[in-house]
């Protein structure tokens, strides 16, 4: 699911966003006022979009930038003598007074942008850590030792339970070590 989060500096112009957001069929998830109302909201998400004005109380849109993570994409709305850094900055943005119609489009363009993002992520497989190869290379050696597994019929079969069970191989790895 991708989150919305509408962020400006009055309650009103928020709830106002966030209204139309809804009646045009999006979920938003928070509506907040200031920098760390949106991070603190931000940090609990995996991806979004976050709609926001140019200043709040407590930061810049620019600082909040800084703050979101590669899977969030930002909407500014703001008059244009302030889109100086948004083009550099991967920004979309939005003039004031707001058309309905453009926020809508650009809600829709933000979306298959981070949806995009998230396929790319997933086609490219996770990394394991020095710590989890050991921890499977382990669980492999005990399998070895306590069922007389050759190291491929060993992989296989962390693989096959890891399947089974829903887990990841990591997780799987170290079930069979606490349970030897």
């Amino acid at each position: 699911m991708i989150n919305i989060i509408v962020l400006f500096p009055k309650l009103e112009q928020a709830k106002s966003i966030r209204n139309l957001l809804v009646r045009n069929g999006f979920d938003v998830t928070a509506t907040c006022t200031t920098g760390a109302q949106a991070i603190q909201n931000i940090d609990n998400l995996d991806q979004g979009i976050v709609i926001c004005g140019y200043q709040f109380a407590d930061m810049l849109y620019s600082e909040l930038r800084e703050y979101l993570p590669s899977t969030f994409e930002m909407l500014l709305v703001a008059s244009k003598n302030h889109w100086v850094d948004c083009r550099e900055n991967d920004i979309v943005c939005l003039s004031m007074p707001l058309k309905v119609q453009d926020l809508i489009d650009s809600v829709h363009l933000l979306f298959r942008t981070v949806e995009i993002k998230r396929k790319k992520r997933k086609q490219n497989p996770k990394e394991r850590t020095e710590e989890e190869k050991a921890v499977i290379y382990s669980a492999k050696c005990m399998l070895m030792e306590q069922k007389g597994f050759s190291e491929e019929e060993a992989h296989k079969y962390l693989q096959k339970k890891s399947m089974d069970s829903g887990r990841g191989m990591v997780e799987t790895a170290q079930m069979v070590l606490d349970i030897f």
